[in-house]
């Protein structure tokens, strides 16, 4: 495998591997979930999300997290916490290597103008039942049982969640 300095990406074959971050901010038991209505030919419009984005050069995958949930939400995180990595592989898409976070303490104001889509504060029980890429319900699952070490790959035919394993084994989906 081959890095490339100057996107953060590593080429593995034909197509590259995407580094991004996710993180579930909890309050009160809700999660600030971010649902994307707002760019243009949005891979995720009219879906629900953590807050997170791609790495950029020279940045670690907890810098980046910081950096997006400060620019996506106005908040400073003081105890960003480490659960785990998503593979995301795709047959349109590129692949994607996801470091998944949640936090529950930081200073500042929830911005109301986020240009990536609506910022809303949703209980923890209703999440799951938000439109979401079908794989990301089984690590939002483990986020709400508590796993600090998820592990999870995630195999997509367009859309469609077509192959997922857990810790190397195979999930009946």
């Amino acid at each position: 495998m081959e890095s490339n300095h100057h996107t953060n990406q590593i080429s593995s074959g034909s197509k590259g591997i995407r580094l991004t971050t996710l993180c579930y901010l909890e309050q009160d038991g809700k999660y600030l979930m971010l649902y994307r209505n707002k760019k243009e030919g949005d891979q995720s419009e009219g879906k629900y999300l953590g807050v997170g984005g791609k790495l950029e050069r020279g940045e670690s995958p907890e810098e980046c997290a910081l950096r997006e949930i400060r620019e996506e939400t106005g908040f400073e995180v003081s105890d960003l916490t480490f659960r785990g990595i998503v593979t995301f592989i795709s047959d349109v898409w590129e692949h994607e290597l996801m470091f998944l976070y949640s936090a529950g303490r930081w200073t500042g104001t929830l911005r109301m103008n986020c240009s990536e889509g609506e910022l809303l504060w949703v209980p923890k029980e209703q999440v799951l039942s938000l439109p979401a890429w079908q794989g990301d319900k089984y690590f939002l699952r483990k986020l709400l049982d508590g796993d600090y070490d998820i592990h999870l790959k995630l195999v997509y035919e367009g859309e469609q969640l077509a192959e997922a394993y857990d810790n190397g084994s195979r999930i009946v989906i």
